[in-house]
């Protein structure tokens, strides 16, 4: 169940979006704009986990335990992704 209009929570969650708005805004600013691949890599990630920090929070307030199993399973392979990748620069000696 969403919160009212008058009820604290939910200028809360307010906040929180318009927080996680302006943190997916700049990452993507970096992902597009970074000067090098590793940078772009740490954007997307960071995106990633942002999405699913906005998962997990719309799982408290819509009351879907659900959507906590699909944000823990977003959040590792986001972390198998990025290991992955900090495996392919070492084998290419980028550092």
């Amino acid at each position: 169940m969403i919160p009212a209009a008058g009820d604290p929570q939910h200028w809360i969650f307010l906040l929180f979006g318009a927080i996680m708005g302006i943190a997916i805004m700049a990452a993507t600013w970096r992902l597009i704009i970074g000067p090098s691949l590793p940078d772009r890599v740490v954007a997307l990630d960071l995106i990633g986990f942002l999405v699913v920090a906005i998962i997990c929070v719309y799982a408290m307030v819509a009351q879907q335990p659900a959507a906590i199993s699909v944000a823990l399973i977003a959040a590792l392979v986001l972390f198998l992704g990025t290991a992955a990748f900090a495996v392919y620069l070492d084998r290419k000696g980028q550092r």
